[in-house]
């Protein structure tokens, strides 16, 4: 396996500094040091000072365990194997979904090409719209194991496995649906798989073109129970099309 891919997430790690854990460090100093200057003394104050230096330094051990947890997570990734996404496999695939969009705009194969630009590019603008908005490192195109994705986030001991779909009509196929969260379920077991303690969340994108009434249509669709069983926590952001081409494209 590539050491470069297996790496990746690594290099993507946020660095943040463990502000809880200094905390309790100086807060446990200054009543220890409260402490011994007030040992000279025997009273309330020195017991009290020394009860609350006791209980800081627990609290510190616990703070501690908590990070200790969170940093093993974190290595586990380590040991998944991530593999760029095959350009046969990214071009049958969107060679369905444009078979598909042209079924339902019933229009003819010479209408094909146009269609394939279209779902590139709102593939394309939907990862960036999510970029922004994440502020988080993208990779696009990668496989958990052998489950390929449009694309992975990666936020601390979460991995954030995306699918985008366009859409023309105030639905999602329900063989595409499935497929999706199957997916999901397998890069969940990936990772149960090698004791991993990486949560996985699941972002299906939707880019519609669609009327007003369709998209409210679409998000009624969204908010029913359809969605209330799913292997892994989902979150569904819409974005309409136009509004992408316009925030990205245009001058």
């Amino acid at each position: 396996m590539d050491k470069n891919g297996q790496n990746l997430l690594a290099r993507f790690e946020r660095q943040r500094t463990d502000y809880p854990l200094i905390i309790a460090a100086v807060v446990l100093c200054v009543l220890l040091i409260a402490g011994v200057i007030r040992s000279a003394k025997v009273d309330v104050t020195a017991v009290v000072l020394f009860l609350a230096a006791a209980a800081a330094f627990v609290i510190l051990v616990l703070v501690y365990v908590a990070i200790n947890r969170r940093r093993t997570a974190l290595d586990d990734r380590k040991f998944i194997e991530w593999n760029a996404e095959m350009p046969e496999l990214q071009r049958q695939n969107a060679n369905i979904e444009v078979r598909e969009l042209a079924r339902l705009l019933e229009v003819g194969e010479e209408q094909h090409p146009e269609l394939l630009s279209a779902y590139v590019v709102a593939g394309d603008l939907a990862l960036r719209q999510i970029q922004q908005e994440e502020n988080l490192p993208l990779m696009r195109h990668v496989s958990i194991g052998n489950t390929p994705f449009d694309g992975i986030l990666i936020d601390q001991d979460v991995i954030t496995c995306i699918e985008v779909a366009f859409l023309v009509k105030p639905e999602v196929r329900h063989e595409r649906l499935e497929s999706i969260l199957k997916k999901a379920e397998q890069a969940k077991k990936t990772l149960a798989e090698t004791k991993s303690r990486l949560r996985v969340r699941l972002m299906l994108v939707l880019v519609t073109q669609l009327t007003d009434e369709e998209e409210e249509d679409l998000r009624a669709t969204l908010g029913t129970k359809r969605f209330s069983d799913t292997p892994v926590d989902i979150v569904i952001p819409l974005f309409d099309f136009e509004t992408l081409q316009k925030m990205y494209l245009s001058e």
